[in-house]
């Protein structure tokens, strides 16, 4: 099994290179208009931002930035497949101009873009991001009517076009068991809640390079991939930044394509790449691990469960679990004009037996190896 990889060094508000109706999902996380680390960026775009927030107007520049945003998601709308889905993590932003502090609510005037545009917005997940900081209320401390509740959530922003997603044909119906989710993990992915993701789980980048960046953790794109696309389908970010969407869709069995319009962000976007391998080969270890713990303390409690997955012979919740199977990444090639190529195992490393004389509680013997360096690996930009 293989999956292909394109990162385009373009602005996405045209993106020819991509024919109509042959993208299955859309993950992105883009600039947040009125946070003011993006205000040269949305400053080079138009003119007409820079004098708005020279002459702190706040709400036309915020307005002025969302229209740049509005190009983008016309040409989504053009590219995606009918049944397809599109997930956009956006934050409010809140600003003081000219001694006016404000909220800017980016998520509710995305929403009422892509109404425009067409698509059916479903229910959105908010991503809670608290932080302990002592100082992290706004305003005059204990006295009333002078200070604001502090932003602590993000959204993710689920849209789709068209009407429900079908799979007729044999082949289709195949691969959406094989990419499949376990039973606990559709019940965390699928909360309308997100209060387990802080962003200190990524070790593909540092944690510095990614506040920089304001680069999503690369669960976040993982979950929503595995949740609204299956294997072999393509995956889309129009503002790819250090590149953690199509790490996550390497990760996921699917092809990937990414826009960024920062080139400088070349090596960085590499060097995850070249570290996809192990951390995607790790995540797929997490996650049986999870599970078989899981089982074995819902096995203790309410014994034996009815269902064996067919590929690792472990206890699974549902039917639908059966054939659910994960590809380990082998190798990564980086061929022409930023193309990459990724290959997986087609079958598991190792199996997990159940012991039906036990109670069915799992006995694991060996989890999936912690994989080195691969050896047939031919990509680094860095060397």
């Amino acid at each position: 099994m293989k999956t292909s990889h394109q990162i385009i060094f373009k602005n996405s508000n045209s993106m020819k290179d991509i024919p109509s109706e042959t993208i299955d999902l859309v993950v992105t996380s883009p600039p947040y208009p009125m946070i003011e680390m993006w205000d040269e960026m949305f400053s080079k775009q138009s003119r007409k931002i820079k004098d708005a927030l020279n002459n702190y107007n706040g709400s036309k520049a915020f307005e002025l930035m969302h229209r740049e945003l509005d190009t983008v998601w016309n040409e989504i709308w053009r590219i995606l497949k009918n049944g397809r889905f599109v997930c956009i993590n956006i934050g409010d932003a809140t600003r003081t101009l000219n001694g006016s502090f404000a909220l800017y609510p980016n998520h509710s005037r995305i929403v009422s873009q892509m109404l425009k545009i067409g698509f059916i917005a479903l229910p959105e997940i908010l991503w809670r991001k608290q932080t302990n900081a002592p100082n992290k209320f706004m305003g005059s401390g204990m006295l009333p009517a002078g200070a604001y509740v502090t932003l602590e959530h993000e959204y993710i922003l689920i849209f789709r076009k068209g009407e429900k997603r079908e799979f007729k044909t044999n082949k289709d119906k195949e691969e959406r068991r094989k990419s499949s989710f376990f039973w606990e993990e559709r019940n965390l992915w699928f909360s309308d809640i997100w209060t387990d993701l802080k962003g200190t789980t990524q070790n593909l980048f540092e944690t510095k390079t990614r506040k920089r960046s304001a680069a999503f953790p690369f669960e976040v794109p993982y979950r929503l991939i595995n949740m609204f696309s299956v294997k072999g389908d393509t995956v889309l970010d129009p503002f790819l930044g250090i590149g953690t969407t199509t790490l996550a869709a390497m990760a996921s069995c699917r092809n990937s394509i990414g826009y960024e319009l920062d080139s400088d962000l070349k090596d960085l976007i590499y060097s995850g790449i070249n570290n996809i391998v192990p951390h995607s080969n790790e995540r797929i270890r997490k996650r049986i691990t999870d599970h078989i713990n899981f089982i074995r303390e819902r096995s203790e409690k309410k014994g034996s469960l009815k269902h064996i997955n067919d590929k690792y012979n472990f206890s699974v919740i549902t039917q639908q679990e059966k054939e659910l199977i994960f590809n380990e990444l082998t190798s990564v090639i980086l061929k022409d004009n930023d193309i990459i190529e990724i290959a997986y195992s087609n079958s598991p490393t190792e199996k997990y037996y159940d012991d039906k004389k036990d109670n069915n509680k799992i006995k694991v013997n060996q989890i999936i190896p912690k994989v080195k360096n691969n050896k047939n690996m031919q990509l680094s930009l860095l060397e």
